[in-house]
């Protein structure tokens, strides 16, 4: 019987051409910055359907809120400040990092403060917040998270894997010649650590210890059953960069050795998208529940006069986390300001992606570098309602036909080109779901591939009409 079914289906199989299923994580796009002068992000996404934003602000002095139905309404919600330093003592200086939580019905504040006789005993603090609306909800000061040592210590963040509570933060070991560690620890409560905390990263390697010898800022995110704690390393300049930490869900995340950390850093400056010292990131969720978004800092621009922390310019930044086939993350590079990147996936083989490859465009999968397969749709170079499709790691470099074979080419601004480059965004061929584009100067003929590369053809059967489909991601 089994031979006959496999018989019937390669019968089958020409005459109906493969469909992948539609993307369980679609194209979310938004347009960067979401707020300038703005560290140290966090974006919360509670239950009551809005997004909550703090960060740290220039001055140092205040915790700041907004809140909005998107995370793109963040960028024009009003900023309202729900707590002030001190005039005196302790959390009376360098107000850093705010997270916001929502823990057993109550909000929480966690960030570092110094004190105004010692702007650099920085220690960790939380507030508590009553009332559903954390924007006018009533503050109150929970006090210091103590922990093994009084010593600089910030960046506390709070996740749960398997109902077990936790605390990770950055930490100098009085003991160690560096700056921090991170470290964690179980939760007895929203504002207090138990048991023995252990340290899981060290700045060891060259990428973590330029500058400043410096593992900061941890942040969690769980899939397929592993925990993921990316972090930032080295000196908040340019040379601010992220690292990467994972373990099994179902293993003792107390036990430093079931912790694997990568030897290179995930996600770095990048000159041709003018993104500099990528870092202080939180992870979040589409509107739509379905993409992982990645929240960090960066700079516009290279160098910096003084000491970084005195410069403002840190804006808040937003793109979309993408998984590899083997379950892990690709942060891919910081993108360009402006509209997001998407992925395009083919119609019929589902693992595939539009990409470029020494500047031919095919279809490929387990693209790497992730940014290789990122383009922006932009307004086409031609108008007319046509959109074109900028690469994410050449800017100005753009799909266009030439010969009806599609290659990636930069912009030489004639007239030429713009048609070359510009397509018209039409609903899939093959499924309506789908996206297909047609040639702006060849009506009729649409990017598909054929043999894996892409061409510039007119579809007439099925096939065609299916390999000029695909979904955006």
């Amino acid at each position: 019987m089994a031979v006959l079914v496999a018989l019937a289906a390669a019968l089958v199989g020409p005459a109906s051409p493969a469909q992948a299923a539609v993307p369980a994580s679609p194209a979310v796009t938004y347009t960067n910055p979401i707020a300038e002068k703005r560290a140290d992000p966090h974006i919360f996404k509670h239950t009551d359907g809005y997004y909550y934003f703090t960060a740290t602000v220039p001055e140092y002095d205040r915790i700041v809120l907004r809140r909005a139905t998107t995370i793109q309404g963040l960028s024009t919600a009003q900023e309202v400040t729900i707590w002030t330093k001190h005039t005196s003592g302790v959390m009376g200086a360098h107000i850093w990092a705010p997270e916001i939580h929502f823990i057993d019905g109550k909000w929480y504040v966690y960030f570092a403060a110094g004190a105004t006789n010692d702007v650099w005993a920085i220690r960790m603090y939380v507030l508590e917040g009553t009332g559903a609306n954390p924007l006018t909800a009533t503050w109150t000061e929970k006090g210091q998270i103590r922990t093994q040592w009084e010593s600089f210590s910030l960046d506390a963040t709070t996740f749960v894997v398997n109902g077990v509570r936790y605390l990770a933060w950055a930490q100098r070991d009085p003991s160690v010649n560096n700056n921090t560690d991170i470290y964690l620890a179980k939760m007895a409560n929203p504002w207090t650590i138990t048991g023995t905390p252990v340290m899981l990263s060290r700045p060891t390697y060259s990428w973590e210890t330029v500058g400043y010898k410096v593992n900061e800022g941890p942040a969690v995110i769980q899939h397929g059953g592993k925990v993921f704690m990316s972090y930032s390393a080295s000196a908040t300049d340019s040379n601010y960069c992220l690292g990467l930490l994972s373990a099994s869900a179902s293993a003792d995340l107390l036990n430093a050795a079931n912790w694997t950390k990568s030897p290179t850093p995930v996600f770095t400056s990048n000159a041709s998208t003018g993104q500099y010292g990528p870092g202080h990131n939180s992870f979040t969720v589409s509107e739509d529940g379905k993409s992982d978004i990645l929240v960090y800092h960066d700079r516009n621009y290279k160098d910096i006069s003084g000491d970084p922390l005195n410069d403002p310019n840190r804006r808040t930044r937003v793109q979309k986390l993408y998984w590899k086939a083997d379950g892990t993350p690709d942060f891919g590079i910081p993108v360009a300001d402006g509209v997001t990147p998407q992925r395009f996936s083919s119609y019929n083989f589902a693992d595939r992606f539009v990409r470029h490859w020494e500047y031919r465009a095919r279809i490929e999968a387990n693209v790497s570098p992730l940014a290789d397969s990122q383009f922006r749709v932009v307004t086409g170079l031609a108008g007319s309602g046509t959109v074109s499709l900028e690469s994410a790691n050449f800017p100005g470099y753009y799909l266009r036909h030439e010969n009806f074979e599609v290659w990636l080419e930069k912009n030489d601004g004639t007239a030429q080109f713009a048609s070359d480059a510009s397509f018209h965004r039409r609903a899939g061929l093959a499924d309506s779901a789908g996206v297909s584009y047609e040639s702006y100067n060849y009506p009729g003929r649409y990017i598909r591939h054929y043999n894996y590369l892409l061409q510039v053809q007119a579809p007439s059967t099925a096939t065609d009409r299916a390999d000029a489909t695909f979904y955006a991601q």
